[in-house]
């Protein structure tokens, strides 16, 4: 299992570091000199001032949270040292060239997704006993404290076996439970110990799929290397060369940004943009802040064949059958998705504008499919009055006005998280994602970045995706397509055990010869 979660930092903008830091920034000083000679409206410095206080709850989240270095014991001081090594595996390089911008003469400035693994170390440095059974345990857990993205992703403190003696599912919904529960004590040990409440700050953090309202707001406020400087992680933990991981994070969020801003055309190929009326999407993407949780199976007979070299079925093999797999689990999808998870939202009359909800899925949908689903998609949202259409202008102040004066509610959406994000990729015509030979998605890859879709570095996203052993070390798939259970110990283990039955039974199909592959395996 991986989590992603929400974290937020409680306090007054005059303590908490988001709010200090638009303040301080030479931005913000910029749009001030700017809007004072007349370069700009008023209102761009009206919204940010509005953003840093109009906060009535005092909550900022994906902030930044501050505390004196002095807080930390000497084995997490020893942690931190070794997290700010330019290269991990070879401490002779130094520090990172960044270090100084999370130590600011004693004052340490981290995302609390480090700070986490900051508090987990100071509580075994507090063990005592180097060999004791518990400080190993916490060391091996150290580990499992990844934040290369906005959200803390922390996955399995252990693997649960699929046995009918330990509950199948419910096992791996257990150990969620436990993990979340130590993560929460991880939390208020960080607020007391590292005097973080002291500072007039407070961490939180829970499930939430879709980023936060108020980030979507400063995020139309800001641009997108401003965006990122506040809310990137700088990838301390879980990669030994962790300013090449932030700059690949870094790529990914530009990516994501300029395939947004590409919709306008295939949209308006496919035929769904009719006019030059269009409301540009903003140039800083915030898909990347959604959290969903990820649950991927190993097969350990699978594993031990590849392990042990068996002449039959190798790495081309477990590829060539694997993509079949993948095809036909996703034809249980709808099982999933609404059912077992989910992150509903609901669209104003004033959002219904094609290059905006529509978001990635022309990446992801044939422009049959995508027509299909807009028509299909404005008569279900009833975007009329007295039978006539209406459909958003631009200007906000008018859509507003217009879907008060007749009843236009919007639209309610099941799974946003699924639309906000670019989950899937479609294939191009030469180079399928899933044609069972291995190196496509490198292929794949190329083709998009040459359409100006995505970025060959970046890891191809796909709703359910094989996990080579070659590369993972055993042989197995990950669910994607989950965002947010109603119940950890009911809907998230019935997930588990259906996404099992689903694969066994695609293996059952290929093996049984009742769902053949087009090509011969080489």
């Amino acid at each position: 299992m991986e989590n992603e979660f929400q974290t937020a930092i409680e306090g007054c903008s005059e303590d908490v570091d988001l709010p200090c830091r638009i303040k301080d920034s030479s931005f913000f000083r910029n749009v001030r000199r700017r809007v004072h000679s007349g370069d700009m409206p008023q209102r761009c410095e009206r919204k940010l001032n509005d953003f840093i206080s109009c906060n009535d709850q005092n909550v900022w989240e994906n902030s930044w949270a501050s505390f004196p270095r002095s807080r930390l014991n000497a084995y997490a001081e020893s942690v931190l040292e070794h997290d700010l090594l330019a290269d991990k595996s070879n401490p002779s390089k130094g520090k990172r060239c960044d270090w100084r911008n999370f130590d600011d003469k004693g004052k340490l400035r981290l995302p609390v997704s480090y700070i986490l693994k900051l508090a987990l170390a100071d509580v075994i440095g507090r063990c005592g006993d180097r060999n004791s059974k518990l400080r190993k345990t916490g060391e091996r857990l150290l580990d499992h404290f990844l934040n290369d993205n906005t959200s803390p992703e922390i996955h399995s403190f252990y693997v649960s076996p699929m046995k009918q003696s330990r509950g199948m599912g419910k096992a791996a919904a257990r150990e969620t439970l436990q993990r979340f529960l130590v993560i929460q004590l991880l939390a208020a040990y960080a607020n007391r110990k590292f005097n973080i409440s002291a500072g007039g700050q407070k961490i939180k953090l829970y499930f939430a799929p879709h980023p936060p309202v108020r980030q979507k707001l400063l995020n139309q406020l800001i641009p997108d290397s401003f965006y990122r400087n506040l809310f990137m992680s700088p990838c301390l933990s879980g990669w030994d060369k962790g300013e090449e991981k932030m700059e690949y994070m870094g790529l990914c969020h530009r990516v994501m940004s300029r395939s947004h801003l590409n919709t306008i055309h295939k949209l308006k190929e496919a035929g769904i943009i009719n006019n030059d009326l269009v409301v540009m999407p903003n140039t800083s993407n915030i898909s990347l802040a959604n959290n969903g949780t990820h649950i991927s199976l190993g097969s350990r007979k699978l594993s031990g064949l590849l392990a042990a070299g068996h002449k039959d079925f190798g790495a081309a093999q477990e590829k060539y059958i694997g993509d079949l797999v993948i095809k036909i689990v996703e034809h249980f999808l709808p099982l999933f998705v609404g059912t077992c998870s989910a992150a509903p939202y609901r669209l104003d009359f004033e959002d219904f504008h094609p290059e905006k909800i529509l978001g990635f899925l022309s990446h992801e949908l044939d422009f049959t499919h995508l027509r299909m689903i807009w028509r299909r998609w404005k008569k279900k949202a009833k975007l009329k009055f007295l039978g006539h259409p209406f459909r958003p202008y631009g200007p906000q102040w008018l859509d507003s006005r217009i879907s008060k004066l007749f009843f236009l509610k919007g639209d309610y959406i099941p799974d946003f998280r699924l639309i906000d994000y670019l989950v899937a990729l479609m294939s191009t015509d030469e180079n399928p994602a899933l044609d069972g030979k291995l190196g496509n998605d490198l292929r794949l890859k190329n083709d998009l970045q040459d359409c100006g879709v995505f970025d060959s570095s970046m890891s191809l996203y796909m709703l359910y995706k094989l996990r080579q052993h070659s590369v993972m070390g055993f042989s197995g798939f990950e669910g994607r397509f989950y965002s947010l259970f109603h119940s950890l110990r009911d809907d998230m283990a019935v997930a588990a055990d259906m996404q099992l039955l689903v694969t066994a039974l695609a293996y059952k199909y290929v093996l049984s010869g009742k769902i053949k592959p087009e090509l011969p395996i080489n």
